[in-house]
């Protein structure tokens, strides 16, 4: 099977930002797919040249003018969607960057259409709402013993 794509036949390589403060991740729903309309982690693709943790805290300030420094990859998955033949629509290669807050408060901005704070509560109540990579990082870092 010949498998087509909106982008590109090649994976692209993105970033998502983990910011934790005060025992709350920092989300936003998405305006654009990926995840469009779900509660995901800030983030995008990265530009040729850029690295990594510069990619992290420039897509943060575009999507939540909130800045923070990129501290280390925390993991990394697959973002893919196929269509309803089973072709490839996208694939991202998303690299998790643990991020410290610095300064600012979520503002949504550029692909996002609502930013805020979230602790492990709000990913309860929030269920389906929360793309599932997402909740897998917030449950990971929000955990009994992860909060900071």
């Amino acid at each position: 099977m010949t498998q087509t794509s909106d982008f590109s036949s090649l994976p692209r390589a993105a970033v998502s930002c983990a910011v934790v403060r005060d025992g709350q991740l920092l989300m936003v729903r998405r305006r654009n797919p990926p995840n469009a309309g779900r509660l995901a982690l800030p983030g995008g693709k990265i530009e040729p040249g850029e690295r990594l943790a510069d990619a992290a805290e420039r897509e943060l300030r575009e999507e939540t003018g909130v800045r923070a420094m990129s501290r280390e990859p925390f993991t990394a998955m697959d973002v893919m969607e196929r269509d309803s033949e089973g072709r490839l629509r996208f694939h991202y290669v998303v690299v998790v960057m643990r991020m410290e807050w610095e300064a600012g408060e979520p503002i949504a901005g550029d692909d996002a259409v609502h930013a805020c704070w979230m602790d492990l509560k709000a990913f309860t109540a929030a269920k389906g709402d929360v793309c599932p990579t997402a909740l897998a990082v917030a449950l990971h870092l929000l955990g009994a013993g992860n909060q900071r």
